[in-house]
């Protein structure tokens, strides 16, 4: 059942507000971002006071607020947008909109800027004809505009898996789609031999600037084809991480390294049906016809081997040795698995120690997008 929840006013007034917002982004004051106003402010501290409250102390990677230019974007009331039927039509559907109309965007992000500008379409002509001007170097570059769709046809989003990240709900999918975005954005960025106008440069010097160090790691690191979760581990690539391969080794040799036990003990014992089997009850046990069971018990194998469970036609015992071998196994896959995860927060807190520019990467991915669809 749906509840209100009353907060502090101190939250939200004066300096309250704006020391809530100080303190979600980590500075001394808010004057490097700006002057807001006080409504301003009070409505920015609501925000985050909404995001710490359901979001239960994880921390989403949130741009500083940005005061927008009072008349830089129309305003335009709830009704008049239904009747000029901007994103959605009058029934509710996309279909048959100007946004459906004009859209050409290949990717999620870029879907989402197109539809904002409709929606709040500038009015200053000097970012009007800025716009145009990318619109037209595309159009006039038959070139460059293909090697842009083609590549953002296959670019992830890379502000879905940033926030992902940055709240601790991540999946290895989400750090493979981060670097193989950074990836992309060097590719499309090295696009551009010409000088491109004022906004695709930005895009441009965005995705170039973006850190390849991080984006080799991750590609050396996350296998092609990651698992969708990281609970069973499986996402580390082989050669990575030395420990971790030696750790896998031992977890994935571990029949090798029975059977040659097994073959010993025949051997040794000279019972060609001895067997070592598994279960989820007993484990690792060596396992004998009933007509054998009592050669096992009787000396010298009884200083070997211990009784666990006779059985109509078999009997089962245990070692030392063999319980020691159940030992290392099973260590060695819990052992591999928290590695991979290791791996995997380390991996995850460098992508977020650089979410400011990944996000100012994912956003020029986004525009890049909106010029290609229109150029086309």
């Amino acid at each position: 059942m749906p509840a209100v929840t009353p907060l502090p006013r101190q939250g939200f007034e004066g300096t309250g507000a704006e020391g809530r917002l100080a303190g979600f982004f980590g500075v001394a004051t808010l004057e490097a971002f700006g002057a807001f106003s006080r409504a301003e402010l009070i409505a920015a501290a609501a925000i985050v006071a909404y995001v710490e409250r359901t979001q239960l102390g994880a921390r989403p990677a949130l741009a500083p607020p940005v005061r927008e230019a009072d008349g830089a974007l129309m305003l335009i009331d709830a009704g008049t947008r239904a009747n000029l039927e901007l994103v959605r039509t009058l029934s509710g559907e996309r279909r048959g909109s100007l946004l459906a109309a004009v859209d050409r965007t290949v990717t999620a992000a870029g879907a989402r800027l197109l539809a904002r500008r409709i929606s709040e379409p500038l009015t200053d002509l000097a970012a009007i004809r800025a716009r145009h001007d990318g619109v037209e170097f595309l159009a006039g570059n038959a070139e460059i505009l293909a090697v842009l769709r083609r590549g953002l046809a296959g670019a992830p989003d890379l502000a879905r898996a940033l926030s992902r990240l940055s709240l601790g709900r991540a999946s290895p999918r989400d750090l493979a789609a981060i670097g193989r975005g950074l990836e992309e954005g060097f590719a499309l960025a090295a696009a551009f031999a010409d000088a491109p106008p004022r906004d695709l440069a930005h895009a441009v010097l965005a995705l170039a600037g973006m850190d390849r160090e991080l984006a080799r790691d991750l590609a050396a690191a996350l296998e092609d084809e990651p698992p969708p979760t990281r609970r069973d581990g499986g996402f580390i690539r082989a050669g990575y991480d030395a420990d971790l391969d030696a750790t896998r080794a031992l977890r994935d040799e571990s029949r090798r390294v029975v059977a040659a036990l097994e073959r010993r003990y025949v051997d040794e014992t000279g019972i060609r049906s001895l067997k070592i089997r598994h279960n989820a009850v007993l484990g690792y046990f060596v396992e004998v016809t009933a007509q054998h069971g009592d050669r096992l018990r009787e000396a010298p194998f009884s200083a070997i081997f211990v009784h666990r469970q006779s059985l109509a036609g078999a009997v089962r015992f245990t070692s030392v040795e063999l319980g020691d071998l159940e030992s290392r196994i099973a260590s060695a896959g819990e052992r591999a698995l928290a590695l991979e995860q290791h791996i995997f927060d380390r991996l995850a807190a460098a992508v977020v120690a650089q979410a400011g520019e990944i996000r100012a990467a994912a956003e020029a991915l986004a525009e890049l997008d909106v010029f290609a669809g229109l150029a086309r």
